[in-house]
């Protein structure tokens, strides 16, 4: 069995160095391997591995949550969600630098994508509050951290796209990730007061005086993002719409949106479906992909091979995941997170499940992996974002980043012991459809 592992990952390694894409790196080494160490037919393993991956009924969900992103991307969301949320946070310690971690948290319930989070919200904060005196720093590195969220905060992409590759529910998996994710929003907050505490020259004194009636005004800006939420996840878990239904209203919602501020039109409509398209191509082309690498792996023998190697390490639970995390934190630096999860779940999956894992769970923990690979160096892809944003060296951003990558390791350690952060919610609440 060594020299097909070896050659597999030869052959990986080697396509990846290349720069072949991912996905058609997944198919040449699938067949590749195939042609090698067994004697099948081949096309007819693709062919009916590619159709199968790519019409379930579960992706079509997929499309219309990236088009409902790439439209509100399109509209002037970004600038009322800094003008709802100033005047709620000004007063907080650390102050409107609490404007990006809540703008993300915002966004991230209406755009199910860690990117356009990041440079819808970026785009925006660092210009006005840059312009305010605080530090760049400590900006930069809120907004990638933050910016992360988009994966853990439903509706998310990538949690759909775990959810058919593992075969589990996506709305166990949206509820899954709920709590986590506000609770991760929630330490990064008190991170950023407690550092403007000690250091107060990174937060400038706040001169206006907000009231009450700003406040509530503030509010009124926040409007439209409060009814996507409500409408897309509320028709979700109120049992009225499936994921797919759901995504729909979403998009309804955002172009109701785009004509309420007055940036929708054909032309915009047209980049945004375009945007989509290009968008789900290429992650259509990658689950694809990693389906028949999948299936190859398994006429090969990895999958059982790797698990009873595993097995025979004699190792508990615990230890196995924590041996997990840090493979996947030295993975995070060279690969970004969705060729990590696609690449790896084949053989990981079989492994957690029989240690007495929760699937729903280990997707929460695969969803805080990839955000620690999102702004990890030098692939890290939310640290390329705000680098287009800022034009800054993508070294500074990273160092700023620091802080952010160790409050998210630290909280995906804690979630290992105290798994009902993940679990309460979809053993609790029962879904209607």
């Amino acid at each position: 069995m060594t020299p097909v592992i070896t050659t597999v990952l030869l052959l990986l390694a080697g396509f990846l160095a290349l720069g072949v894409w991912v996905s058609f790196s997944l198919f040449a080494v699938g067949i590749g391997a195939l042609t090698i160490f067994r004697d099948m037919p081949v096309d007819r393993i693709l062919s009916q591995s590619f159709w199968n991956s790519t019409t379930g009924q579960e992706l079509l969900a997929l499309p219309l949550f990236i088009l409902m992103a790439e439209i509100l991307f399109r509209t002037r969301l970004a600038e009322k969600l800094f003008a709802g949320l100033a005047p709620w946070t000004a007063n907080l310690p650390g102050g409107m630098a609490h404007v990006n971690v809540l703008g993300c948290s915002l966004f991230a319930a209406v755009s199910g994508s860690s990117a356009a989070t990041t440079v819808t919200v970026g785009r925006i904060t660092l210009k006005e509050l840059l312009a305010r005196g605080y530090d760049k720093r400590l900006l930069m590195g809120s907004l990638a951290g933050a910016g992360t969220l988009g994966f853990l905060i439903p509706p998310s992409v990538i949690m759909i796209i775990y959810g058919v590759l593992a075969e589990q529910s996506i709305l166990r998996l949206f509820l899954a990730g709920l709590v986590p994710g506000l609770a991760l929003a929630l330490c990064y907050m008190v991170y950023i007061g407690i550092w403007s505490k000690l250091r107060p020259d990174l937060v400038p004194v706040e001169t206006r005086v907000f009231t009450w009636r700003d406040r509530i005004a503030g509010l009124l800006e926040l409007l439209p993002v409060f009814l996507l939420i409500t409408f897309v996840l509320g028709s979700m878990y109120g049992g009225i719409a499936s994921p797919t239904e759901g995504a729909a209203i979403g998009v309804l919602g955002a172009i109701l949106v785009s004509i309420a501020q007055r940036t929708f039109s054909p032309a915009t409509l047209w980049e945004a479906l375009m945007a989509s398209v290009r968008t789900t191509s290429m992650i259509g082309l990658i689950i694809a992909g990693a389906v028949f690498l999948s299936v190859a792996m398994g006429y090969l023998g990895i999958p059982r091979f790797v698990a009873s190697t595993v097995a025979g390490m004699d190792l508990s639970p615990l230890m196995l995941i924590l041996m997990l995390l840090l493979i996947y934190v030295l993975l995070g630096c060279v690969l970004e997170g969705l060729s990590i999860i696609v690449m790896t779940l084949p053989i990981t999956l079989p492994l957690i499940v029989a240690a007495g894992f929760d699937p729903i769970w280990f997707g929460v923990f695969l969803i805080l992996v990839v955000e620690l690979a999102q702004i990890t160096p030098p692939v890290g892809f939310n640290l390329f974002v705000i680098q287009s944003i800022t034009g800054e060296k993508l070294s500074r951003i990273a160092y700023a980043t620091v802080p952010f990558f160790l409050i998210t390791l630290a909280f995906t350690i804690f979630i290992i012991f105290v798994p009902q952060l993940a679990l309460f919610l979809p053993e609790n609440v029962s879904l209607r459809r």
